[in-house]
């Protein structure tokens, strides 16, 4: 067994990789974690970040070496491993400036729609991650802000709702987006409907009520899709915090539109509710359900990297252990303040880069989220563990070839010992203090 551990001493990395030989199992163990590979859960479709205009704006500044790095390091083989990524339908709070593909009232048939922006920063680093990754990469679109035109406040930003009446026009303006990533070369695998549609923000924003998002989906988003034969890209609801996340599928999913959503998309800014996500699954067990975003805002949390990191790494074990199928960070790439941000909502990012001086900041959250990423395969399934002790968190799963990838965070001040127990051996190991471990059987 390997045991690959990072540690965070005086402010920096340590990484520490050991093997370890199995003990015949001695039928007493304290301090035991037990793996049960033959109790199977969900299967993963990946991880990976969001592609925003801010990502590809700061990767435009950097230097090829820079460049180079950076796409090794979330999409290469010795890397992260990223296989997905999310971007934003026109503008979002993380984009250069607001925009839309087409923003004039009278163009119903969307003739002057154009992907310029996108075309300008991020497509090139969406092409770049593919080649880099070696394969299409999975790709999911989210709207922030129907054209300001459409709402019933006339803005992007402050909340306000899709008029009734261009309900059609903006499914087919959805349809148009896709199909022009397909003609670039890029394959959209999966569609939210909105980002957040619950909050007002001072940003581009958009409020649905469940009803309102299951009749736009019904009457509009799905047959447009179908229309357009694009049936193979999956709806997912909510894109939202999880505390709310089994009555908004309650209020969106019913025996018409059951068919044609795919998934439940939730992020973390409200705190836990782990237990939300087996209660979805339980309601609604062919479901996916996807982690589209979660990122330290400035505006919330300092920049002590070690909690920023045991923040990302508690919410994926919660996530992966209630059923999460597919993890998606928030921004893949930022600058040095933390944007840009057109509303200057800044916040923290995996990697940041200072783009005066072509320097690369790789935060301990990237480590982290590399503890997953790296050895939880897609096509991975989750499998039935016990532990002996609430002061450690963990999540295992089962790869396709066999092997398992158990995810060990210890976040106490003191080391841990750990008997793992599976299939009548014992591997006798220690999970350093304030560290996180991945051991590979």
């Amino acid at each position: 067994m390997k045991l690959i551990t990072t540690c965070y001493v005086n402010r920096k990395k340590e990484v520490i990789v050991k093997e370890y030989e199995a003990f015949p199992e001695g039928g007493g163990e304290n301090q035991v974690v037990n793996l049960y590979p033959h109790i199977e859960y969900q299967k993963i479709l990946g991880f990976g970040g969001a592609l925003t205009e801010a990502a590809g704006y700061v990767f435009s500044k950097l230097g090829n070496e820079n460049k180079k790095k950076v796409l090794e390091l979330y999409f290469g083989e010795d890397g992260n491993r990223y296989n997905m990524v999310r971007s934003h339908i026109d503008s979002c709070d993380f984009s250069v400036g607001m925009y839309a593909a087409m923003d004039d009232p009278e163009d119903t048939k969307l003739e002057s729609f154009s992907l310029a922006r996108d075309d300008k920063y991020i497509l090139p680093l969406l092409k770049a991650a593919q080649d880099t990754r070696g394969e299409a990469l999975d790709i999911m679109l989210s709207p922030w802000s129907p054209p300001a035109f459409m709402k019933t406040n006339g803005d992007r930003k402050h909340g306000g709702k899709l008029k009734p009446e261009y309900r059609e026009l903006w499914a087919e303006y959805i349809c148009r987006y896709i199909k022009e990533y397909e003609k670039r070369g890029f394959k959209v695998n999966r569609l939210t409907v909105q980002n957040e549609p619950l909050a007002v923000q001072t940003w581009d924003s958009c409020i649905y009520t469940g009803e309102e998002e299951k009749v736009f989906i019904r009457d509009f988003l799905y047959p447009a899709l179908v229309a357009h034969g694009l049936t193979n890209v999956k709806i997912n609801i909510w894109d939202h915090n999880k505390e709310r996340i089994v009555e908004r599928a309650g209020e969106t999913i019913d025996e018409d539109t059951d068919k044609m959503i795919d998934g439940i998309a939730f992020h973390w800014y409200t705190g836990d509710h782990f237990e939300a996500l087996p209660i979805a699954h339980e309601l609604y067990p062919d479901k996916e359900l996807i982690f589209t975003e979660g990122c330290v805002e400035y505006s919330r949390f300092d920049a002590d990297q070690l909690h920023n990191a045991q923040m990302y790494a508690h919410d994926m074990i919660g996530n992966l252990n209630g059923g999460m199928t597919g993890f998606l960070d928030w921004n893949l790439l930022l600058d040095e303040k933390g944007g840009p941000n057109h509303v200057n909502n800044l916040c923290d990012a995996p990697i940041m880069a200072d783009t005066t001086k072509d320097q690369l900041d790789v935060k301990l959250s990237f480590d982290y989220i590399g503890h997953f990423s790296k050895y939880i395969h897609r096509g991975a399934r989750r499998i039935a563990f016990t532990k002996y002790t609430k002061d450690l968190e963990m999540t295992a799963f089962k790869n396709q070839d066999g092997s398992i990838a158990l995810v060990l965070l210890n976040t106490t001040d003191k080391d841990m010992p750990v008997n793992i127990r599976i299939n009548g051996k014992v591997f006798k190991i220690e999970i350093q203090k304030n560290a996180i471990a991945t051991a590979l059987l």
